[in-house]
């Protein structure tokens, strides 16, 4: 390739990944890829597996999934497991489902897992996990609904109904781990792999 950069694609649809790699100075082409999260999920809840597995056996899939349409590519799959309690959460379907998560994760820590995994040809070349760990207050039912109120539909593209970086933040008492993390992504490592490809400078 002779000092060609690498084109860099994300195998999601999600702006807030793409905009935290923009922002750090990658280009990326979005390119979702079409996966069943909820079966492999179920599966995965059946064998006892850990969030942790899960959320990288889907990034993994992502990727490859994508890897076949971009030859050369250095093809970024992404995923993010909520867990508290034992349960596993899913992005709310619409704002009753919003408001039920919230109600369940209120007063509790739980944990956010994100990993990514690169792929090109077919080949899994990186992958990283990462793990934050943020405990909500007790906050009052009028506050939960001026919050969802205020923040509107943006709330269903979250894994956990929230965003930290905006009003979310209102909603926790403390947050321990990487703030990229809870985004979405291990961005730091994920730049790291991409400065060694060439693909930001060294």
């Amino acid at each position: 390739m002779s000092g060609a950069v690498p084109t860099v694609v994300l195998a999601s649809g999600s702006r807030t990944r793409a905009e935290m790699l923009e922002r750090a100075g990658v280009r990326v082409t979005l390119a979702p890829a079409a996966v069943d999260e909820e079966e492999i999920k179920l599966a995965a809840r059946a064998e006892g597996a850990p969030v942790e597995d899960v959320a990288e056996a889907l990034a993994e899939l992502k990727a490859q999934r994508v890897t076949r349409k971009h030859p050369g590519a250095l093809v970024i799959g992404a995923d993010q497991m909520l867990e508290c309690e034992g349960r596993w959460f899913d992005k709310p379907a619409d704002r009753d489902a919003a408001r039920a998560q919230l109600q369940d994760l209120r007063g509790k820590t739980h944990r956010l897992v994100s990993c990514a995994v690169v792929s090109r040809d077919g080949e899994r070349l990186w992958h990283h996990v990462d793990r934050a760990r943020l405990t909500m207050r007790p906050f009052s039912d009028a506050f939960l609904d001026s919050y969802l109120n205020a923040a509107g539909d943006d709330v269903l593209g979250s894994v956990g109904a929230y965003h930290l970086e905006g009003l979310g933040a209102q909603l926790f008492h403390r947050v321990d781990g990487d703030f990229f993390t809870i985004l979405g992504l291990p961005l730091l490592p994920l730049l790291g792999f991409l400065r060694v490809h060439g693909v930001i400078a060294e």
